[in-house]
């Protein structure tokens, strides 16, 4: 029987990661926010994980999605 990479401790390359539709959480001993989020593989599997950032990312990404937004609705606008 033929052994998969998984199975041997290989895993297909990331292709990306997704946020999942939970809430975030903040932990105020840690100092950490959470973010559970999938990740995808080339082979097409999935697996949930959690992306963990610092209150100065939080404030960086916070101010990063707020342009990117605003952005969104500029060219919303354009497009009528």
């Amino acid at each position: 029987m033929k052994e998969t990479r998984a199975a041997r401790g290989v895993w297909a390359s990331v292709t990306h990661a997704t946020p999942l539709k939970q809430d975030a959480t903040y932990d105020h001993r840690a100092q950490q926010a959470v973010l559970a989020i999938e990740v995808h593989h080339t082979d097409g599997r999935t697996v949930h994980s959690v992306l963990v950032l610092t209150p100065n990312q939080v404030e960086l990404y916070a101010i990063q999605l707020e342009q990117i937004i605003a952005k969104r609705e500029q060219a919303r606008q354009a497009g009528r």
